[in-house]
């Protein structure tokens, strides 16, 4: 099966930023892994050539007990709430969170610069909300009831560091 002009420019658009990608073989597909501030995150883009669509796809493997499922669930979609782009999910078969967004392109070719946004964004959205699951994972049964799902979103230690901007794109 041939690469589609649409997935070949993703692949080239991951090579500008110096990502290395490996295409899955039958499927309009690649796959990258980063390592984020807090977790390595694994990265499928996934091109739909029929309608000019690109997702990409973040996913950090966690699991979870059945006390703390409905906490992280909790989580996850308060976290949704406050999202203008994309949104979390948990793969309960594969044990997996998962940030997907996803883009509508006029072009037959894909934009380099949203397809590197749109990256980065699902990277750095998962490194945002692994801490906080991990928070939830961490505490004990006794003191599960006591977890607020609110304040837990708002607490900005464990958000990463944002690089200082010094004129010049930074590299993930």
């Amino acid at each position: 099966m041939a690469i589609s002009r649409q997935l070949n420019s993703v692949i080239e658009a991951f090579g500008q930023q110096g990502w290395h990608c490996e295409p899955v073989e039958g499927r309009e597909v690649v796959t990258a892994a980063f390592e984020a501030h807090h977790t390595h995150v694994h990265v499928h883009a996934q091109a739909f050539p029929n309608m000019n669509a690109l997702s990409i796809v973040a996913e950090s493997p966690m699991e979870f007990d059945d006390e703390r499922m409905p906490y992280v669930l909790e989580l996850m979609m308060r976290a949704n709430k406050q999202l203008t782009l994309g949104s979390f999910e948990y793969d309960l078969d594969r044990s997996l969170i998962v940030f997907r967004v996803t883009n509508l392109f006029d072009k037959e070719l894909y934009d380099a610069d949203i397809i590197s946004s749109m990256t980065h964004c699902a990277i750095a959205e998962m490194d945002r909300i692994v801490p906080l699951v991990s928070v939830i994972n961490r505490t004990g049964d006794d003191l599960l009831e006591d977890i607020s799902i609110p304040l837990l979103l708002e607490r900005e230690d464990l958000l990463p560091p944002v690089p200082e901007f010094d004129g010049e794109e930074e590299e993930l």
